[in-house]
């Protein structure tokens, strides 16, 4: 019987394989890098917001505390975004004409809440409770990044749930003193930089680590990074 195919048909077939697995992983590449990268997640890229708040002239500059506006981060689930009253606390004295925070003293005249942006985004099926990290020792800047250094509040972090377990798979690597939680400016134990904590000098993080882990009863490493820690 006569051949039917020429014999660089088994070539063909071959090559036409090999295109449509290397086609297919490069689609599917291309697809997971598209969503870690800040184009899905809004790493790294400032928010508009209705009134140009700048963390970095309030916390850094001004020296107010995170609490004085985020008044129910180490209390509850949710940091809390402040009411018009905490503003204008300030703003009723100071800058009172300047233009850009019209919106502001509409907001106080009316009685309408401003509505901005969020920034740090968490989708509904993830339970975060901030009360908690705060307990145990979790800064404000492991999670948001240098926020005293933000003139437009930006996202520092992925937050995907591969940087989270990050965190949850060795807690020691960021756990800091409770007292130093809300210090933008803390500075890890390292020979050049020892910290105290109940009288013991402490110049290696994972060893300061491993104290706040038991002194702040952090939970064992299976159960944090268990599915339903997050996942409710």
């Amino acid at each position: 019987m006569a051949q039917i195919f020429h014999r660089s048909a088994n070539t063909l077939a071959r090559l036409s394989i090999i295109a449509v697995v290397v086609i297919v992983s490069v689609v599917l590449w291309a697809g997971l890098e598209l969503q870690r990268s800040p184009y899905a997640t809004w790493q790294d890229v400032a928010q508009a917001q209705p009134v140009p708040f700048s963390h970095q002239h309030h916390n850094a500059g001004d020296g107010i505390d995170c609490r004085y506006c985020h008044t129910s981060v180490d209390k509850s689930s949710f940091a809390g975004i402040p009411p018009t009253k905490t503003c204008m606390n300030c703003h009723s004295q100071i800058w009172t004409n300047a233009p850009m925070l019209e919106p502001v003293r509409e907001s106080y005249r009316t009685g309408k809440s401003l509505v901005w942006t969020r920034v740090d985004y968490l989708p509904d099926y993830v339970y975060f409770n901030h009360s908690i990290h705060v307990a145990k020792g979790v800064g404000c800047s492991s999670c948001h990044g240098p926020v005293n250094k933000m003139p437009l509040m930006y996202e520092a972090n992925s937050l995907r749930m591969e940087w989270c377990l990050n965190c949850h798979r060795a807690p020691e690597k960021f756990l800091r003193p409770r007292d130093q939680v809300f210090n933008m400016n803390y500075v890890g134990p390292s020979e050049d930089n020892q910290v105290l904590v109940d009288g013991t000098l402490y110049k290696d993080q994972i060893a300061l680590g491993n104290a706040l882990k038991h002194k702040y009863n952090v939970r064992t490493v299976e159960d944090i990074t268990s599915c339903n820690t997050c996942h409710r």
